[in-house]
């Protein structure tokens, strides 16, 4: 019996203190994060990373409930009042749903099946019937309104207390200030601020113009302008809204709506001027919700917005009531994750890509991770100056993302790791550990830079096997030898089979071997050999313009076949007789400098010219009268018919140097819609501003 006794009278086992010490350390970091997001809108890891810990908590919370504390993450909704903005406490909480993370359609099939179990509802029962909508990334808000006007807008916050944003919101389109006679004296209206993918792509091109801060993704520009204390400044940033629920409500029996479903609450609020979601539908039992979310997701790349999942609730109000909430979320609803765009792993080596073009790309080479639907491997960093700002070094941890078929590619790297308890450790100070190759990795050529680009190229041009494809078909171009026929599956075909290796091998091929290629028959071969015989007499200057000279183009290449006359003599000078070429600045010198100084693309040229092509070569020609020479002339904004290259390829025809920046030395800027800076600059100097009409009477001299 004694023994009996000791057994029942021993306390409960104590929780390990790592155990504890984890949970905390857990608690801290989502804290931070949701920080980070909420308040600074500059999150540092991706949703994926903050999904995976906020269930590492949730899992270690349901095995020790004990260790649960009201502050946790997962019993509250996670935000905070932004400094500078009044609090307002919500009538009716904003709470967050429940994130289903299974992508696959067992995510659905799972959350019919829990709400099914909740109902009591046997197989035998009716399908129960849903709302499929969209999962915006957006900023959530209130909209309240007293008597059919708005009178106050709020941010989400903790979900209890939220931001007053409300001389923000009135500047977006989209939220009607005045409501029809027929809404309720009180009504809340829930729904999503957001930013259109074309909005956020022009408002990044004003910042880049500007000089200024450029943002990292569509949510957090939102976000960021909601909460300005400058309503102004939001004014400029393009925002929508989609709404898609309501707070508070007088009630039915005192002249507030008695809706009986979800959907017609939906389309109510069409009818009073908000804009909902055109996905919005009905979805009858598990098989509907999982075709919503496959349709919407073959759909997703291509909706103007960005999504991250769609959500289910079901429809029937009286339902939602009898499943009511547990804890922060309802059971009635559910936010059925995609696949995520971003995800972290880490960054074992860099290794260095050549293009087409001779583009050098660092090449991220990643411990595997899948993310965007697909196990990557590999993303590309751009550029060497886009790895020192996202302060990329190999072994870092780093975030990845690919969004449908677009190229993965490093988007930063994560501020700081944790050790196994998950407490932050503190970063090393960034010391770069990768340097662009000198000599191209596929030829050996030298590795230029030009002055002002942020890309590294290989200078080998013609010989280098990586551009030899891009080199051939611009070599074959209309503007350049202009060989019919000589298209882009035909070169793959010439190139990958080894049956050609440069240029001059073009011009050695036979009947046999060109018929013998697939879909090409001995009356194509026949005359694409004609059309090679044809192009052995050409000019000059299309000569010049095939080789694919870097900076030089077709007006270029004119230019300088009438200055020098003869091929060598381009080949032969040096960057100070090249400058004395109307057309060419110090960057177009040393780019024909270096191409020519290449022993492998001058041996190009005499195999060339070995092969029997000829051009007319004589006196340099007397230059022609240019209205614009030696005058610096600006251009901004969007010409109602000219795209910026080809205003700019006029007015350095007439011999104006198009610069990017305004000063006093500025001849003129020509200004069209949604001008930036300069136009301000320019007016602030007192320098003369034209319209596209205006430019045009230049070119012709009136001026």
């Amino acid at each position: 019996m004694s023994g009996q006794s000791d057994l029942f009278s021993n306390p409960a086992p104590k929780v390990p203190a790592l155990v504890a010490s984890k949970i905390e350390a857990l608690r801290d970091q989502l804290n931070q994060w949701a920080h980070e997001y909420y308040v600074q809108d500059a999150p540092s890891v991706p949703d994926a990373e903050y999904d995976r810990v906020f269930q590492q908590l949730q899992a270690l919370e349901g095995a020790y409930p004990e260790l649960v504390t009201p502050d946790s993450p997962t019993q509250r909704v996670i935000g905070a009042v932004m400094e500078g903005l009044a609090s307002v406490r919500h009538a009716v909480p904003m709470l967050s749903i429940q994130t289903e993370t299974d992508t696959e359609a067992s995510g659905a099939q799972g959350f019919d099946a829990r709400v099914r179990r909740e109902l009591g509802l046997s197989d035998a029962d009716p399908a129960v019937e849903y709302v499929a909508e969209p999962k915006f990334d957006g900023l959530a808000m209130s909209l309240r309104y007293e008597g059919g006007r708005l009178v106050q807008a709020a941010t989400r916050g903790d979900g209890e207390v939220g931001e007053d944003v409300t001389h923000n919101i009135r500047t977006i389109r989209q939220i009607p200030l005045v409501l029809p006679a027929d809404v309720p004296p009180v009504l809340e209206v829930r729904g999503e601020v957001y930013m259109r993918r074309a909005d956020f792509e022009a408002l990044n091109e004003r910042q880049r113009e500007k000089g200024e801060k450029t943002f990292v993704n569509p949510r957090n520009a939102a976000a960021g302008a909601v909460r300005q204390l400058d309503s102004g400044i939001t004014a400029q940033r393009p925002l929508s809204f989609f709404a898609y629920g309501l707070g508070e409500v007088t009630p039915a029996d005192a002249g507030g709506p008695d809706f009986g479903t979800h959907y017609a609450l939906l389309q109510r609020l069409k009818s009073w001027g908000f804009p909902v979601a055109p996905q919005v539908c009905i979805a009858q039992g598990a098989s509907e919700l999982v075709a919503f979310h496959q349709r919407l997701g073959a759909e997703r790349d291509a909706l103007p917005y960005d999504i991250d999942g769609v959500v289910y609730k079901v429809n029937r109000l009286a339902l939602q009531r009898q499943l009511g909430f547990k804890t922060r979320e309802p059971r009635w609803a559910v936010a059925h994750k995609y696949p995520a765009q971003e995800m972290m792993t880490r960054c074992e080596a860099i290794d260095v890509q050549v293009g087409r073009t001779g583009k050098l790309t660092p090449v991220a080479r990643l411990a595997p991770v899948f993310v965007g639907g697909v196990t990557v491997t590999n993303a590309t960093l751009h550029n060497l100056f886009e790895i020192r700002k996202k302060s990329v070094r190999v072994g870092d941890t780093v975030i990845v993302r690919r969004a449908g078929d677009v190229i993965p590619e490093v988007v930063g790297c994560v501020p700081a790791a944790t050790d196994d308890a998950g407490r932050p450790l503190a970063r090393r100070p960034y010391v770069a550990n990768f340097r662009m190759p000198r000599a191209c990795p596929v030829c050996g050529s030298s590795v230029v830079r030009e002055p002002g680009e942020m890309n590294h190229r290989c200078s080998g041009g013609l010989f280098c096997p990586a551009q030899r494809k891009q080199a051939m078909l611009h070599f074959a171009q209309r503007r350049a030898l202009d060989v019919e026929g000589l298209g882009e599956k035909l070169v793959d075909q010439l190139i990958d089979g080894g049956v050609v290796h440069s240029l001059a091998d073009l011009y050695r091929l036979d009947l046999a071997r060109l018929a013998g290629l697939e879909r090409m028959g001995e009356k194509s071969a026949r005359n694409l050999l004609d059309e090679l015989e044809k192009s052995k007499h050409t000019t000059l200057a299309r000569f010049l313009y095939g080789l694919g000279i870097r900076q030089v183009g077709e007006a270029t290449a004119k230019d300088l076949a009438r200055h020098f006359g003869a091929l060598d003599a381009i080949m032969d000078a040096g960057v100070e007789q090249l400058l004395q070429v109307s057309d060419v600045g110090p960057v177009v010198a040393e780019s024909i400098h270096t191409f020519f100084a290449q022993p492998h693309n001058r041996e190009v040229v005499q195999q060339l010219r070995a092969c029997g092509l000829t051009w007319e070569e004589g006196a340099p020609a007397e230059p022609a009268a240019q209205p614009l020479a030696g005058k610096t002339v600006v251009l901004t904004g969007t010409l109602p018919n000219l795209s910026r290259d080809a205003a700019k390829a006029l007015l350095e025809a007439a011999g104006a140097k198009v610069a990017g920046s305004v000063s006093r030395k500025t001849y003129c800027v020509i200004a069209g819609a949604e001008a930036g800076s300069k136009l301000d600059k320019a007016r602030e100097l007192g320098v003369p501003v034209l319209d596209e009409a205006g430019m045009h009477g230049l070119l012709r001299g009136d001026r």
